[in-house]
């Protein structure tokens, strides 16, 4: 799971798919960390991608660096906890200034079940599930 959120966090921006009403939405995201032997990611409670994986948890990342590219597939399980949500922010002090860990919006997710390939065009794919 370190080897996958490095991964992210080298490449500084990822795009999360996720689905809403069978159409397909992709959007950037920046923020992977790891809590209590998890990965993490952060959004607010008012965004369209957070009311879209309420309704269905399943999604998928993709991220390009240095001729590879790694897609993480798996279901993100919302985790209101203030430790959790202080620890993303924490780690992310630039998110300070639209989130807090006590507000109604800021939200955490934690990926259950999940599956990261890195792939190359020289190399075979390499596969990590958490």
């Amino acid at each position: 799971m370190k080897e996958v959120q490095e991964f992210l966090k080298e490449c500084g921006v990822y795009y999360l798919a996720t689905v809403d009403n069978n159409v397909p939405k992709v959007r950037p995201f920046g923020t992977a960390e790891i809590f209590e032997d998890h990965l993490y990611i952060q959004t607010g409670k008012k965004k369209d991608v957070y009311k879209q994986i309420e309704v269905n948890n399943n999604v998928e990342i993709c991220a390009f660096k240095d001729g590879k590219w790694i897609r993480i597939a798996g279901k993100l399980i919302p985790d209101d906890r203030v430790e959790a949500k202080k620890d993303m922010l924490d780690k992310n002090p630039n998110l300070r200034g639209m989130y807090n860990e006590l507000d109604d919006n800021t939200i955490v997710l934690y990926f259950e079940s999940a599956i990261a390939t890195i792939y190359s065009f020289t190399d075979a794919p390499k596969v990590i599930e958490f």
